[in-house]
């Protein structure tokens, strides 16, 4: 049969339907043959956003082995099936900045609509205990990037836990330093890491030499770096802007991709000129991307370098601004001096609202919620509510993008950050015949977070189905008890 000039043999029409889908970008199975089979799952009469296609209409979706089989406008047979009647169908969410991987993180995620949440900002120095520690036991899918702050905290035996609080906070490295890193770093992408993360500002003495020499071997793995900057704030010369100059000149140097996370909390109320200083490096080819989390605050280690001497002025805020994440009291100079001596999590109130909603509204900045172990009674909520603040909150109620947008923001684009080191990517972030059946079924018009900076530990509300890998980890808005079908998310290994 001949179609548009190109020749078929005798193949059957499944098969016709899955390259024309892929030829034409949406994949829509309305052969006989897909209309008659029998699937393990069928997700029925939803509205189905696909952003990779732009796809947006009613269709069943059929899952067989974990994976899309087919896409219809007509009904569809399972096993069971999945009445989605009044609900969106939407890839699942992918978190590329999550630091909470552990089981109570993923519960409270999966209610949020996340399929796949990666530690990228700090990663792990070792990249294979870090996946067999997740394997057979997760929730959701998980992965991690090799992190320059643990490698140089294991290299110059910092005594800090999480983040550095000695040496490798406060010291150039030595040659012979420099040397172990580069080795730790290129060894975790031969394990397969899926990115290179750095947090500038948290190992402030790394020379501007040592920042290039860790994206080079990024480049070498076609992998992006994922930076927390080394700067955050308002004034000169230690300000975003600044920071960013750093990183986006180590990028173009060297061919590694870009990636600056929450850009809120470093641009502060300069957060426009970071973005538009982002989007001009990609106007001119360099590599760069971004993300956000939709919230007025962020959260760190209250001994980190970021409290060290002047971050008042940087900040532009005051002990008041700063809340102890234990108890949720607001800080004091003496209560400050004293919980920096202890060491533990705050919540800074430093984001101006518009600054939150210009990032959120920009389609070219990601979403991602930069979670944190739960730890205290009063963490932060942006592990708990990201996905579903900005489609409850910033969608629904205040109209600042519109539902496509957003779903392309924490599905699609995360996906494609990846793909060219983990091939696996390309068949997340979207739904289309032949990719991971990781998808998301939520109310449009009831979808929202509950999680406050008061009470925290709460679900988000809306979202009623989340398969991974094709199983259902949230059924009818509640968590499905005794499954782990996540699995990691990580790059060829090539030891």
């Amino acid at each position: 049969m001949v179609f548009e000039g190109l020749r078929f043999g005798p193949i059957s029409s499944v098969a016709i339907g899955v390259v024309l889908a892929f030829a034409f970008g949406r994949v829509v199975a309305e052969s006989p043959d897909a209309v008659a089979e029998t699937y393990d799952l069928v997700i029925a009469n939803g509205r189905l956003m696909d952003p990779e296609s732009g796809l947006d209409g009613m269709r069943s979706v059929g899952i067989r082995e974990g994976k899309v089989v087919a896409i219809s406008g007509k009904p569809l047979t399972g096993k069971s099936t999945i009445d989605a009647k009044g609900l969106v169908v939407a890839p699942g969410f992918i978190d590329l900045h999550e630091h909470g991987q552990e089981p109570r993180n993923y519960q409270f995620q999966a209610h949020d609509g996340v399929t796949t949440s990666l530690e990228l900002e700090a990663g792990t120095d070792d990249v294979d205990k870090w996946y067999a520690a997740r394997e057979g036991k997760s929730l959701i899918n998980f992965g991690a990037s090799i992190g320059h702050i643990p490698v140089r905290m294991k290299v110059m035996r910092d005594p800090g836990a999480f983040l550095p609080t000695g040496d490798a906070a406060h010291r150039a490295a030595t040659a012979e330093e420099m040397a172990k890193m580069i080795a730790a770093i290129d060894l975790g992408f031969r394990q397969g890491a899926l990115a290179e993360g750095m947090g500038v500002n948290y190992t402030a003495a790394a020379t501007h030499t040592e920042i290039v020499e860790m994206f080079r071997i990024a480049a070498k793995y076609h992998a992006s770096v994922h930076v927390h900057l080394r700067y955050a704030g308002l004034k000169e010369p230690s300000t975003g802007l600044a920071a960013l100059e750093e990183v986006v000149a180590a990028s173009a140097a060297t061919g590694a991709p870009l990636h600056v996370v929450h850009i809120t909390s470093m641009g502060l109320k300069y957060t426009p000129d970071l973005i538009a200083m982002v989007e001009g490096a990609r106007s001119h080819g360099i590599g760069v991307t971004t993300e956000c989390y939709p919230y007025t605050a962020g959260s760190t280690a209250l001994q980190s370098a970021i409290f060290d001497s002047g971050w008042q002025e940087a900040m532009g805020i005051t002990y008041k601004d700063i809340q102890w994440a234990e108890t949720g009291e607001r800080l004091t100079a003496e209560t400050f001096d004293k919980y920096r001596q202890q060491g533990g999590i705050v919540v800074i109130h430093s984001i101006p609202e518009e600054a939150a909603r210009t990032a959120v509204a920009n389609p070219a900045v990601m979403i991602a919620s930069d979670g944190m172990m739960i730890t205290g009674a009063k963490v932060h909520p942006r592990g708990q509510g990201t996905f579903s603040r900005v489609l409850g909150h910033y969608v629904r109620e205040e109209k600042a993008l519109d539902l496509m947008t957003a779903l392309r923001k924490m599905t699609l684009m995360p996906a494609q950050r990846l793909e060219k080191r983990a091939p696996a990517f390309q068949n997340k972030g979207r739904i289309r015949v032949g990719s991971d059946a990781d998808i998301t079924v939520f109310d449009a018009n009831r979808v929202i977070d509950k999680a406050t900076y008061d009470d925290p530990l709460q679900y988000s509300e809306g979202i009623q189905f989340v398969l991974v890998n094709g199983v259902p980890v949230v059924k009818d808005g509640q968590l499905v008890e005794g499954v782990f079908p996540g699995r990691g998310a990580r790059a060829p290994i090539s030891q």
